[in-house]
């Protein structure tokens, strides 16, 4: 495979693969953060959150097994390098969760509602990618870096959940992660609603298969290739940044996972579109909606850098290893999107 393809090639596929199951899952399975916490808080529904909670069960389980096999290593894992900032953790994710209300969606729902033709989310993605660099490498990082340096992990153990567990009890490290997947899984499927819905529970388990393969074919490229490319999974904050900047100097700059990733969800978007026959242009008529979406988007993008990533990269991503950071940001997330979607729907009037 290697004489076929370079490995920055390789990376690209592997996250293109994982892309499209993820788009193919936003259109066809209605996988998608905002909905999710809409539907809990206003729709009277927890179905769409229950299936996060199916996806997040199944990406823990498949990403321990494969951390017992060998065949990924955790520790290679950003989530799990750097040290664990509980105030970048909150604020970051205060900020992505409001932002993401006021846009209308995170970045994996607007790549995946830009595959099925809405123009709204191109700009969406467009602010977010820009306004991540911005905060990441671009003038507001030595502001970041002032009040949220990212420093390597010193300790002897990651700051992971059953990195933690496992030291304490003795018990092997993958064991502790598969039961943990476990009673995060039985407690999702414990609502009737949802194990009649055979195809939330099909998507879901996509959603989680999809985040444990990055792991794994980030991990073979990095021990079996030649240039060390770092161990990562899905995630759409940092990413945006990094294909908006490929689009553009593409020459200059090799292919990478974020890369194939981006292109991938967007691919199984236009293709679950074109499945269900949703496929139609749409764009802005309300300026004051355009203004409010920009808005959002440049939060979600300063957020994200901040709680050190989204609704995926956090949510799915970071929680696959039950990094210390993914319950604590995405509690964050779901506040802060709480309050942006109050603000929306009845503008903080006070309660009588």
């Amino acid at each position: 495979m290697f004489d076929l393809l370079t490995e920055h090639q390789l990376a690209a596929c592997i996250g293109l693969l994982g892309g499209v199951l993820l788009g193919l899952a936003a259109r066809l399975g209605r996988f998608c953060t905002l909905g999710a916490i809409e539907d809990l808080l206003y729709g009277g529904s927890s179905l769409r959150m229950r299936m996060w909670g199916v996806a997040i069960g199944v990406a823990v389980i498949s990403s321990f097994s494969l951390i017992g096999l060998g065949l990924a290593d955790a520790g290679q894992s950003f989530y799990l390098s750097i040290r664990w900032m509980p105030a970048a953790s909150i604020l970051g994710g205060l900020m992505f969760g409001y932002g993401m209300a006021l846009s209308g969606n995170c970045g994996y729902g607007a790549i995946a509602r830009l595959g099925g033709g809405d123009l709204r989310s191109f700009v969406i993605v467009l602010v977010m990618g820009v306004s991540t660099y911005v905060v990441l490498a671009g003038p507001l990082a030595p502001l970041r870096n002032f009040f949220f340096e990212q420093q390597d992990v010193t300790t002897e153990i990651p700051p992971g959940l059953a990195h933690y567990a496992a030291a304490w009890s003795g018990l092997p490290l993958a064991a502790t992660g598969i039961a943990a997947g476990l009673l995060i899984l039985l407690a999702s499927l414990a609502s009737a609603e949802l194990r009649r819905d055979r195809q939330a529970l099909f998507w879901s388990a996509v959603v989680g298969l999809a985040v444990a393969s990055g792991w794994a074919g980030t991990t073979y490229l990095n021990t079996a290739g030649f240039e060390a490319l770092p161990v990562v999974s899905h995630s759409f904050s940092a990413p945006l940044g990094e294909t908006i900047l490929w689009t553009m100097t593409g020459s200059l700059r090799p292919l990478s996972f974020a890369v194939g990733s981006i292109a991938g969800v967007w691919t199984g978007a236009f293709l679950g579109s074109l499945i269900k026959g949703h496929f139609r242009w749409e764009a802005c008529e309300d300026p004051r909606e355009l203004r409010r979406q920009i808005i959002g988007a440049a939060i979600m993008g300063a957020g994200a850098v901040i709680a050190m990533g989204c609704t995926v990269g956090q949510g799915l991503s970071a929680f696959s290893l039950l990094a210390v950071s993914a319950p604590v940001t995405m509690l964050a997330i779901f506040a802060g999107a709480a309050i942006g979607l109050r603000q929306l729907i009845e503008g903080f009037r006070p309660a009588e």
